[in-house]
């Protein structure tokens, strides 16, 4: 696991936390912001209205079945997103096969769902924690870390990816 945090520290996160699955706060409602506060919705590529989406139960099912699970922060949502790709592609190389990141996807400018166009980095899109029934609110700050709604886009933002592991850590960190 420390190998892990210690990659996810080189891209300058703000923090890492390694937590348990039963740490992180479901609730079926964060579609409801997806739904009408999300000007992707029906468009962006890993959006939950997407055809063929899993159910926000389905994803929690899912979720629940990992040892442990990397909570990355930024004030740069592509920072974060990158952090945890580079901590789910080592966590594969190094045998966890079902590794499993999620972050707000800041990939691409102009996500090509919007123009009715696939992905262009399929490889690397992946949904955010609300679209999946996640409280991002409620989780981050059961754990001490910032977040909170902003009242100007000149406000320092807080940006969250995951690492969904197979790997247990008896010791979780904080940094």
């Amino acid at each position: 696991m420390e190998k892990y945090l210690e990659l996810a520290r080189s891209f300058n996160v703000e923090n890492v936390v390694a937590v348990t699955p039963d740490e992180i706060v479901f609730d079926e409602r964060t579609i409801l912001k997806c739904m009408f506060g999300c000007k992707d919705w029906g468009k962006g590529c890993t959006c939950p209205s997407r055809e063929g989406y899993p159910s926000l139960k389905r994803f929690k099912k899912m979720l629940k079945k990992y040892k442990s699970v990397l909570i990355i922060h930024s004030h740069d949502k592509k920072i974060a997103q990158n952090a945890s790709i580079a901590v789910e592609i080592e966590a594969y190389l190094d045998g966890d096969a079902l590794v499993f990141s999620m972050s707000d996807c800041a990939l691409c400018e102009d996500c090509a769902g919007r123009s009715d166009l696939p992905c262009r980095n399929v490889k690397k899109a992946r949904p955010s924690f609300h679209s999946v029934g996640i409280d991002v609110f409620s989780t981050v700050n059961r754990l001490g870390l910032p977040l909170k709604a902003l009242r100007s886009e000149d406000e320092v933002q807080n940006w969250y990816s995951a690492v969904w592991l197979n790997t247990s850590n008896d010791t979780y960190e904080y940094i």
